[in-house]
C-alpha cells in the first residue's frame, strides 16, 4: 500500500485517481482548494486544503507521502483558465518537493498531448484548425514538460493522455509511449479517463518512467 496525495482530486482526472488508487487499497489524501465543496468518493478519503501554486503549501501536503499526483490542468470546459496555471505550478511543485530533500515523495504530472510528436519534427499541436483556447494549453504544458526535463534533483514522471480523453469505460487494457502519440490502426488516438487514471496508478505500483514523459492510448 502507498500512500498518496492527489492535488486536483475535485476534477475529471483527479477523481478518477482517487477512485482508482482506492480500489487497489491504496491510503489517499484529496487536496483541494475549497475542502468544503468537495464530497470524496469513501470516508476512506482524507480531505485537506492545499495550492499547488504555494511551494509551501506542496512541501506541506507532500510530507510524508509515497507520491504526489498533481492532477491540476487537465483541462476542462473550454480550458480557459488551466493554461495560465500549468507551467507555473510545475515549478512550484518542484520548488515544494526540493524543500523535503531526499523525504521528498515521487511526483507523477497530468501532462498534454500537444507536444507528441505525430511524424518526426511534427507534433499535435501542428495540426490545422486548433482552436486558440486549445493551442494555449497545448503550449503551456509542452513549457511545462520543458522544465520538468531540466530537473534532476525531484523524481518525477509526467503521464501525457492520447489525443482525446474523456470519460468511459474502464478496461484496464492501454499501450504506452513516450514522445510519439500512439494511435491505432486507423490512425485515432484515444482513451478514457479511466483508463488513464489505471495507467497513472500502474506507474505508482510499478515505477517504468522516472525522470521522463510517457503517454497512453487503447
Amino acid at each position: 500500500m502507498a500512500t498518496i496525495a492527489v492535488i486536483g482530486a475535485n476534477g475529471t482526472i483527479g477523481r478518477r485517481v482517487v477512485s482508482e488508487a482506492l480500489s487497489r487499497g491504496h491510503q489517499v489524501t484529496a487536496v483541494v482548494r475549497n475542502p468544503a465543496g468537495y464530497t470524496p468518493p469513501s470516508p476512506d478519503v482524507t480531505v485537506v486544503a492545499g495550492d499547488v501554486l504555494d511551494p509551501e503549501d506542496v512541501a506541506r501536503v507532500a510530507a510524508g507521502q509515497d507520491v504526489l499526483v498533481s492532477a491540476v490542468g487537465g483541462g476542462g470546459g473550454n480550458g480557459e483558465g488551466h493554461a495560465a496555471l500549468i507551467e507555473p505550478a510545475a515549478r512550484a511543485l518542484v520548488e515544494g518537493l526540493r524543500t523535503l530533500g531526499g523525504a521528498a515523495p515521487r511526483l507523477i504530472a497530468v501532462g498534454g498531448a500537444g507536444s507528441l510528436e505525430t511524424a518526426p519534427g511534427v507534433r499535435v499541436w501542428d495540426a490545422p484548425g486548433l482552436p486558440d483556447w486549445l493551442l494555449r494549453t497545448m503550449h503551456a504544458h509542452g513549457d511545462a514538460q520543458e522544465y520538468y526535463n531540466t530537473v534532476a534533483d525531484v523524481r518525477w514522471t509526467v503521464l501525457s493522455p492520447a489525443a482525446t480523453i474523456e470519460p468511459g469505460e474502464r478496461t484496464g487494457g492501454y499501450r504506452t509511449g513516450t514522445e510519439q502519440l500512439v494511435t491505432d490502426a486507423e490512425g485515432a488516438s484515444y482513451i478514457t479517463t479511466e483508463d488513464y487514471a489505471a495507467a497513472l496508478v500502474d506507474e505508482i505500483e510499478t515505477p517504468r518512467f522516472t525522470g521522463r514523459r510517457f503517454t497512453v492510448a487503447r
